[in-house]
């Protein structure tokens, strides 16, 4: 900032964000109608090629609410309140808790016992081999959903009790309306998209050290089109403030701390290299052992 500091005029709200999570969610309410009266096997295909691409998506545009960007810091509850509103085509209620352990994860990266993105002894002990490697590629939303009450248990909130209430009656008005083919549409796209999925490559690329000394890398590849530009992720981590949308020109400023750093151009090859390459694995993370007060939401 002392030598750009042009930069402090991107940390702004992201106003497109609104309209373009209200579209996603009418076009996924649009789906659960479309796909009611079709054969099972056209119901899973078109959760795994259009459910779950919006699903994913979904996920990081509460990625970016969380963060505040759609309606400001001055308007945090609007911000709870929307985000809220963008889990509802996803089947189940993550929205209020993802915020909460977020945050950790970005005033404590790699704290031991406080960082849920950090895998478990058991994942790390256990998915070793190729194979099992893949398994947990498949399964990641699960242990993303598991790991926050294993390592580091929180009180429930006022907020998180109402984003439940507010899932599960949305769930059931999907399965009066249009029944069971719908809401297996919806969950079947969440886990899909967020499993063995192109976009879930970014899961892996963010953080595990293909280079000892690297701890977060950035994907500048096409699929940033789709995820509200996580992929500039270092960029993300030095600006949490700063809008996804504007994350591109925040490595344009600044190249020249950007571009020489390692980075990725296909999520598809991080995720093919973590499953064949044997140095890798879910212990290929670093984990800080913290010192001092330690705050958490």
């Amino acid at each position: 900032l002392a030598k750009h500091p042009e930069i402090k005029a991107l940390m702004k709200p992201d106003y497109n964000l609104i309209w373009v999570v209200v579209l996603m969610v009418l076009a996924q309410l649009t789906a659960f109608y479309l796909v009611k009266d079709l054969d099972w096997k056209w119901v899973v295909f078109w959760a795994y090629v259009f459910g779950s691409c919006i699903s994913h998506s979904m996920t990081l545009a509460i990625h970016e609410i969380s963060h505040n960007s759609a309606f400001g810091n001055s308007k945090a509850m609007w911000n709870r309140w929307f985000g809220i509103f963008a889990n509802l085509p996803l089947g189940l209620p993550y929205s209020i808790s993802f915020k909460r352990y977020h945050m950790d994860h970005h005033r404590y990266l790699g704290g031991d016992g406080i960082d849920v993105d950090i895998p478990t002894d058991f994942e790390g002990w256990f998915f070793c081999t190729r194979f099992r490697k893949f398994i947990w590629i498949v399964l990641q939303p699960f242990f993303y959903a598991i790991r926050p009450l294993c390592i580091n248990p929180k009180p429930i909130t006022r907020l998180e009790i109402i984003n439940l209430s507010a899932q599960l009656a949305f769930d059931v008005a999907i399965y009066y309306l249009w029944g069971v083919k719908s809401i297996f549409y919806m969950l079947a796209g969440s886990v899909l998209g967020l499993g063995l999925h192109p976009i879930s490559g970014h899961f892996i690329a963010e953080h595990y050290m293909f280079l000892k000394g690297h701890e977060t890398y950035s994907y500048y590849g096409p699929l940033n089109l789709l995820t509200f530009n996580v992929g500039y992720h270092n960029e993300h981590h030095d600006f949490p403030n700063i809008p996804g949308k504007s994350l591109p020109l925040v490595k344009k400023i600044a190249a020249e701390y950007y571009d020489n750093l390692p980075q990725y151009n296909s999520w598809i090859k991080v995720l093919y290299d973590f499953v064949m390459d044997d140095t890798i694995s879910p212990y290929s993370r670093m984990k800080r052992k913290l010192k001092g007060e330690v705050k958490q939401d």
